[in-house]
């Protein structure tokens, strides 16, 4: 599983952090960093078994590949010195998960670990996802949010984002609320 020196990094001061384009042999840093901060967020409001086979189906060896091999997707992870503590996944045209515009950049991930949430790991990859949208011209970011994540639409509307819609996110039988946000960039 993750490296356990990422733990004791925690009581250190915090270096530079580096946020980097990952690669295909990034993909097994970016399924541990995916199955824990899932698991962190949204564990206490899912059964474990639901849990579990979500997190079996959506960061295998397999889908996390794919990800990666779409030349619609892009990842970066954050590096606090040589350890990965977050990454982040944008969604181009018909990557993304439901709108698919052209002029539009989805945010599908800003992933942290929990103890790195609170140092500005998020505001970094959120400030690079700008950055890309900017540079590729397009007129807006979106996102989907889960309802019940008051901590994440907090930093969302912080940022300037706005809600426009909402769909519904199966976690096993369970429908869920995700508030789908949007930025305008201008």
């Amino acid at each position: 599983m993750f490296n356990t020196h990422l733990y004791q990094l925690q009581n250190t001061v915090m270096s530079t952090i580096k946020i980097l384009p990952a690669t295909k042999a990034d993909f097994k840093t970016l399924q541990e960093i995916g199955k824990k901060t899932f698991y962190e967020t949204f564990s206490a409001s899912n059964s474990d078994e639901v849990m579990q086979r979500y997190l079996n189906e959506s960061f295998s060896e397999e889908k996390v590949k794919s990800e990666l091999d779409n030349p619609q997707s892009l990842f970066y992870i954050a590096w606090d010195n040589q350890w990965p503590i977050g990454y982040l996944k944008l969604n181009r045209s018909e990557a993304q998960t439901e709108l698919q515009e052209n002029d539009s950049l989805e945010i599908e991930r800003i992933y942290v670990l929990s103890d790195y949430q609170g140092k500005k790991v998020g505001q970094l990859l959120y400030d690079k996802a700008f950055e890309i949208a900017k540079e590729n011209e397009k007129i807006s970011i979106w996102l989907g949010v889960w309802e019940k994540n008051p901590k994440a639409i907090r930093f969302y509307e912080k940022n300037g984002f706005v809600p426009f819609s909402s769909h519904v996110f199966k976690m096993g039988d369970e429908e869920q609320t995700d508030i789908m946000m949007r930025k305008t960039i201008g």
